[in-house]
């Protein structure tokens, strides 16, 4: 579109050719937001640290408008605009041999450990199977034993979830983030009813492009699953997997009342005519959960940053002003350079008018409240100052 060159540009280039016009390319008008494009690049470029690498995704919870999308480590892409050859061909070996992968998209094509952000399909599912709700008590156990096993699933630290009588709330699960509640729930509803939920979030899909492909986020395939590896997956180990798109994707269903919208980058194209070649008219992509189930995980996730046991409870309204929902995760892959849990967080706000969701991950950040909640916090804080929110 750019060059001219593209096929639906071909009538206008005829035209222009008999009439003696020199070919001209199209303006590609993208979707991003300046302010939260900047913020997310900025802060993933301030807090991602040697060995690590992190990206942002944020979207319209309304639309499927991509607001910003920013991978870490990056390159400048005016390294490779010299028409000198021996300059290109060295600028392009360059990156395409460096460690750090630059040339990787990690917010759309590079996927992590989810971690206890996938509770978020874990709870959808719990309530939409049994019409139960976030103030339902379950059984909340400081280990959990894991079945025709030896393994145990435990709390973050070991910590212990609920009351002395060994019981909790939903919602108070969800806000402490209790692995052995969501593990236990798992086992509850089997691998069926939670790849089901995954994939109406649009796990496992494929042909998702925005225009570009989107490498798809994984629930492992229920013939491989046994009791002890659901329990793992319903806390976002096993061998689930997202990208950093897929975690704003979860966010922005819960925002926009069920209905997840369809991802793109590109509004418009118009020609250097002025007319119109292509524009985006937003559509709906799944319809993950029901409006009622929505509302009880928005409420969750808004306790995780409102409550003062939250486990993203520094993030609250009297912090930065804004009434934020989001959900932390701490991925313990232990294989990091940095021998540090792979951070994620993903979030929506204002909670009560939801305008921007966001998903950020960072490998080898450590905790998901500590290394990838700042991040998202900042491009929201950033959108919203942007549009008047």
């Amino acid at each position: 579109m750019l060059s001219g060159s593209s096929s639906s540009l071909a009538v206008r280039n005829i035209i222009d050719l008999v009439t003696g016009k020199q070919k001209k390319g199209a303006d590609v008008q993208l979707t991003i937001n300046s302010a939260a494009q900047t913020a997310a690049y900025t802060q993933l470029k301030e807090r991602v640290a040697a060995g690590q690498v992190g990206a942002v995704v944020a979207l319209n919870p309304q639309t499927g408008a991509i607001l910003a999308m920013a991978s870490y480590p990056t390159y400048n892409p005016n390294t490779l605009t010299t028409h000198d050859g021996t300059q290109l061909n060295n600028a392009d070996q360059a990156l395409l041999k460096s460690k750090s992968n630059p040339l990787l998209n990690r917010a759309i094509n590079d996927t992590f450990p989810p971690g206890s952000t996938f509770k978020i399909v874990t709870s959808s599912s719990y309530f939409t199977k049994t019409n139960n709700t976030p103030q339902t008590l379950v059984d909340a156990p400081q280990t959990l034993k894991l079945p025709g096993s030896t393994a145990t699933l435990i709390n973050f630290d070991g910590e212990a979830c609920g009351d002395a009588s060994g019981k909790a709330t939903v919602i108070t699960a969800f806000t402490q983030s209790c692995n052995t509640v969501f593990g236990n729930l798992g086992m509850q509803l089997g691998s069926v009813p939670l790849k089901q939920q995954a994939d109406a979030f649009s796990m496992n899909n494929s042909t998702l492009k925005i225009p570009m492909t989107v490498s798809p986020s994984i629930f492992p395939k229920i013939a491989t699953i046994d009791k002890p590896s659901i329990a793992q997956s319903a806390v976002g180990q096993f061998d689930d997997t997202v990208t950093p798109l897929q975690e704003a994707m979860f966010s922005a269903a819960v925002a926009n009342g069920g209905k997840l919208m369809t991802p793109y980058l590109v509004q418009q194209v118009t020609a250097a005519d002025l007319s119109i070649v292509h524009q985006t008219t937003p559509t709906q992509l799944s319809q993950p959960v029901s409006a009622t189930v929505a509302s009880e995980v928005n409420q969750m996730m808004l306790s995780v940053v409102q409550s003062p046991n939250g486990t993203a409870h520094l993030y609250d309204k009297q912090a930065t002003g804004v009434l934020i929902a989001g959900k932390t995760g701490t991925a313990q892959t232990g294989i990091n350079n940095t021998g540090l849990d792979d951070a994620v967080f993903t979030a929506f706000a204002p909670a009560d008018n939801p305008k921007i969701a966001v998903g950020v991950i960072v490998k080898g950040g450590g905790q998901g409240a500590d290394a990838a909640a700042p991040i998202a916090v900042a491009v929201i804080k950033a959108y919203l100052a942007a549009v008047g929110g």
